[in-house]
């Protein structure tokens, strides 16, 4: 048997014998099966499967290595596609392209290069997250367009932009996430 269901079920909870496959296309998810025991690959309990308008179909499953190192973060933070997090597989993922974690409860990846065909934020600072230090920074960079990206921290991105009132004219991207206990924020500049 193959159930088709929503893809913000807790997978964990359910306690399903056989296969969690979670499935997305061009970056956002869009469901789940759960496939009975005997109808899922043997040894796969979870399975992310990735698709692209321009026909691409990448899959990663927890058959896969899932060591990684525990390091300072890298040049670059990768925000793993959906349903590689939905399925549990962020260090799965981490290990096939020689990423690491920021934190080990975070989805957020770092690594010294970029996987290919991946966006990325290349890490240009780390700065403390009090809203005064990043505004100072956002105006000395003269930061405009700012993407922000939260993860783990308590934050709204729109509120918080409004709050920075960045005015230049250069991109940037805002990364926060925690990292142990402390609030961090990454400043980037986007790969696409």
């Amino acid at each position: 048997m193959a159930v088709k269901c929503a893809p913000g079920l807790d997978f964990d909870r359910l306690g399903w014998p056989g296969e969690v496959e979670v499935v997305s296309l061009d970056g956002a998810v869009r469901e789940a099966c759960l496939w009975s025991p005997g109808l899922g690959e043997p040894g796969v309990t979870r399975r992310a499967t990735v698709l692209t308008g321009a026909g691409t179909i990448t899959t990663l499953t927890d058959a896969e290595p899932d060591e990684i190192p525990d390091r300072a973060p890298g040049e670059w933070i990768v925000d793993p596609d959906g349903a590689v997090v939905r399925a549990g597989l962020v260090r799965h993922y981490a290990a096939r392209h020689g990423l690491w974690q920021l934190d080990p409860r975070i989805a957020y990846l770092t690594g010294d290069r970029l996987p290919a065909g991946v966006r990325g934020f290349r890490i240009v600072d780390r700065l403390e997250f009090r809203e005064k230090t990043l505004r100072s920074e956002l105006r000395r960079r003269n930061c405009g367009p700012l993407e922000i990206l939260v993860r783990g921290v308590d934050a709204d991105p729109d509120a918080l932009r409004r709050r920075l009132k960045p005015s230049g004219s250069e991109p940037y991207t805002l990364v926060v996430t925690r990292i142990g206990r402390t609030a961090a924020a990454f400043l980037c500049r986007a790969s696409r």
